[in-house]
């Protein structure tokens, strides 16, 4: 080695002494340090990309420049997986970085070429005959690729820096005879990235445990300030055989029962790797007489002059033969040949704690699901998507992000919330009303918002990709939070409205994985800009399921029937009270039944403290008007036998439309917007309750009006769909049946005493299975077949 490189090297692995000409690199270090921070944040937050893969994946990396023994740990893992009748793959960037588009090494060609493909996984294709080995210069498209090939695991080799490919368990190797060189940042040290970086590690493994046995505890101690101590393990390096090649042919020498038993005579050690010195330790340590040490840069292509250089060596010391890694058989000349026998030593990887290792591991594999949503209706749609999420991935955990309110209708399902209390005078609606959004920040909006994303970064890297249920600046808070583009179930806005601006457009195309719009028109609209968009039914729709044939929320009352939401916002309280008093005043003309579904947020015993009203067997009732059934169901069960919906709701109103019930509500900002989608639907008064009376009698005496408007909410809302199109997406295009999979045969192996035995039935069903499904109940079949037939 040249004695400038030879000196540099000294230099960045803080071996040299004093101070050094080398010091002048150290202004570089401020620079290179910005640089890399800000290219972390930029990932960290989502501006820079980063994509959920079709397969689990192990990555494997560093945060030093060469020598702490992927490529065997790497080897090790795959073996390791195969082991356990997982179909493994390997991905790794290659030579340079030249494959642009992916490659399956060793297939001949240009597959077998150490300059495209590169030494490292050209060994790794000969050593591991049934395990796929690709090089893509984008690890996450190598990943898609050998999902094709029938990988269900992927091991990505030096894929620590790779933010743009996410990753399900995170390994970052230390070299336990040289850690961190000197300290410094490259090109100064040996550092690709400062010590908080193992922060992002899911497990650090301090290799060449062997050769640093009294430095193990202090570097433990170091690491610990980053990541828990309970993950950080040490491996050690041993010979599985050593492999002589000498002008007689090729000999596997196996080692024997008292151990690794090295080749005897005098020897030249020569190696092309990151930390040579490590190489050349090992060798001493194994027993073996070295006579001179000669060290090339890492994955440098031996020349015969070279080879000429090392056998002059050899005659000048009186050695009996040369020893090099099995990596630098790679970059030797074609058909070479040596008049002294080489030597080389087959090595692999051991986990000082293998079982340990492995069971920290099936625990972190173990997927993690998270649907967040900013609204009360929002909640319910993102609640059922989450319970489906349950049913379709049962050994996947779920948990649920409420961007308003608490979260009742997750918690109603036994979905874990763990966003903030976000409860808000507006209840959430601020973009209607400039005075609701400045009311939200006196009560406190910019400190909530602030506490919402601190929760979102303590769960960074720890769930799959977010599915959001609402609008653009959902996707956008949940992208700042955990940085992986999120799936969107739009159900904020249609082209039937005014559509989305240019820059919700710009936001879904560049960041959202897929959009599923709520209807046909606004999937094409979004297509046209570039944004993924699907439609698979309206997701407000998937509300609707067919109740329990004991659970008849009417409890067989009189027709007509008048069904009254209060709405689920702060408001609801005052407004039950209007309800109340068209109630009476409809009662007092028209011989009604009345139903009063109180959205889970609300407190009945305050609501009926508010407007003066008692309850008492079910009902309620206010003076001497009339009584009121009250129902703590589903809306849509309900809505199923209405004749009639006196509703200030969102998405309960817009239920109710699509099963066919005329929508009545008032005149106000929001839903007069929401009229322009309801459309012949839904008719607008004056808030008060003599309004309100007036056209629900109206209405009630007009059945053709009421007819026209069952078909217009029948014919705008469509049908259902959505939410099942979702998970099916999730389960396929991002990997999730294969990441359950994988926990379920690691869970088998290594947590058969915290989860039972494995059961292969309990993966979720099979691709194709759907889950809850939209259906008419029997008693509404009539109903919905007389509109069908009308609208033909």
């Amino acid at each position: 080695m040249p004695d400038i490189l030879g000196s540099y090297l000294r230099y960045a692995r803080g071996e040299s002494k004093g101070r050094s000409a080398w010091d002048i690199l150290r202004v570089t270090g401020p620079l290179i340090r910005r640089l890399i921070t800000a290219r972390n944040a930029l990932f960290d937050r989502g501006i820079f990309r980063r994509l959920e893969p079709p397969l689990p994946v192990i990555s494997v990396g560093n945060i030093c420049n060469g020598g702490t023994n992927k490529t065997p740990m790497v080897d090790m893992l795959a073996r390791k997986l195969t082991g356990f009748g997982i179909s493994v793959g390997i991905v790794s960037r290659g030579y340079s970085g030249m494959v642009n588009e992916p490659l399956w090494v060793g297939r001949g060609g240009v597959s077998s070429d150490r300059s495209v493909t590169g030494d490292e996984p050209l060994m790794l294709a000969g050593r591991l005959p049934d395990v796929k080995v690709v090089v893509s210069r984008d690890r996450y498209d190598g990943v898609r690729y050998l999902r094709e090939l029938g990988a269900e695991a992927v091991v990505a080799d030096d894929a620590f820096q790779h933010r743009r490919m996410g990753r399900d368990l995170d390994i970052v190797l230390v070299d336990s005879t040289c850690p961190f060189g000197n300290g410094k940042l490259f090109p100064a040290g040996i550092l690709r990235e400062s010590l908080g970086a193992l922060g992002r590690a899911d497990m650090v493994i301090l290799t060449k445990a062997e050769q640093a046995r009294d430095r193990l505890d202090e570097i433990k101690r170091e690491i610990s300030a980053w990541i828990p101590s309970e993950f950080i393990f040490t491996a050690r390096v041993e010979i599985e055989s050593w492999l002589e090649l000498s002008k007689d042919g090729q000999y596997v020498h196996e080692h024997d029962e008292r151990g690794e038993t090295p080749p005897e005579g005098k020897f030249i050690s020569f190696s092309a790797i990151g930390n040579s010195r490590s190489f050349y330790v090992f060798l001493k340590s194994m027993g073996l007489d070295v006579a001179q040490n000669r060290a090339f840069r890492d994955h440098h292509r031996f020349t015969w002059a070279d080879i000429d250089m090392l056998e002059r060596m050899a005659a000048e010391t009186g050695a009996s033969g040369l020893v090099c890694t099995e990596k630098d058989l790679r970059n030797m000349p074609e058909n070479f040949a040596m008049i002294y026998p080489l030597y080389i030593p087959r090595i692999k990887v051991s986990l000082d704690e293998d079982e340990k290792f492995w069971k920290s591991a099936a625990r972190m594999l173990k997927p993690e699901l998270v649907v967040a949503s900013n609204g009360y209706g929002e909640d319910a749609i993102g609640s059922l998507l989450a319970s489906r999420l349950k049913e379709r991935f049962p050994l996947a955990g779920v948990s649920a992000f409420s961007l308003v309110g608490v979260g009742h209708e997750y918690r109603n399902r036994g979905i874990s919330v763990i966003s903030p209390d976000a409860e808000m005078p507006s209840g959430g609606i601020v973009k209607y009303s400039v005075m609701a959004l400045l009311g939200d920040f006196r009560h406190g909006l910019r400190r909530l918002i602030k506490k919402q994303i601190e929760v979102w970064r303590e769960y960074e890297g720890r769930f799959r990709t977010p599915i959001c249920v609402g609008d653009v600046y959902l996707l956008t808070h949940t992208l700042w939070g955990q940085g992986l583009s999120p799936l969107l179930v739009a159900t904020a806005k249609s082209v039937k409205l005014r559509g989305h601006w240019m820059a919700e457009r710009l936001m879904m195309r560049l960041r959202a994985k897929r959009v599923w719009a709520r209807d046909a028109e606004t999937a094409r609209d979004l297509r046209r800009v570039g944004v993924d968009a699907v439609f698979c039914g309206n997701p407000i729709m998937d509300l609707v399921f067919e109740p329990d044939d004991d659970d008849d929320p009417w409890n067989g009352m009189e027709h007509p029937r008048v069904l009254l939401l209060p709405g689920s916002r702060p408001r609801a309280y005052r407004d039950a009270g209007m309800l109340m008093d068209a109630a009476r005043l409809i009662s007092e003309r028209v011989r009604c039944a009345f139903l009063m579904v109180p959205a889970p947020t609300l407190d009945i015993r305050k609501m009926s403290e508010e407007i003066g009203c008692r309850v008492k067997d079910g009902y309620v009732s206010r003076g001497s008007g009339a009584e009121v059934a009250l129902y703590a169901g589903p809306v849509a069960s309900a809505a199923y036998g209405a004749d009639l919906l006196i509703g200030l709701g969102g998405t309960a109103n817009q239920v109710a439309a699509g099963l066919g019930v005329p929508v009545l509500s008032i005149i106000e900002r929001g839903k007069v917007v929401q009229k322009k989608l309801l459309n012949d639907a839904e008719t607008l008064v004056q808030p008060d309750a003599q309004s309100l009376a007036d056209e629900a009698v109206k209405i009630l005496h007009d059945p053709a009006r009421r007819l026209a408007m069952s078909r217009a909410g029948i014919e705008i809302m469509g049908g259902a769909g959505a939410l099942d199109a979702v998970v099916e997406f999730a389960a396929d295009e991002l990997g999730w049946d294969a990441r359950c999979n994988l926990f379920e045969k690691l869970r088998g192996i290594w947590l058969a005493d915290e989860y039972g035995p494995s059961d292969e039935n309990r993966g979720g069903r099979s691709p194709g299975e759907s889950g809850e499904k939209w259906r008419i109940p029997a008693h509404l079949a009539s109903k919905v077949t007389k509109i069908i037939k009308t609208l033909k």
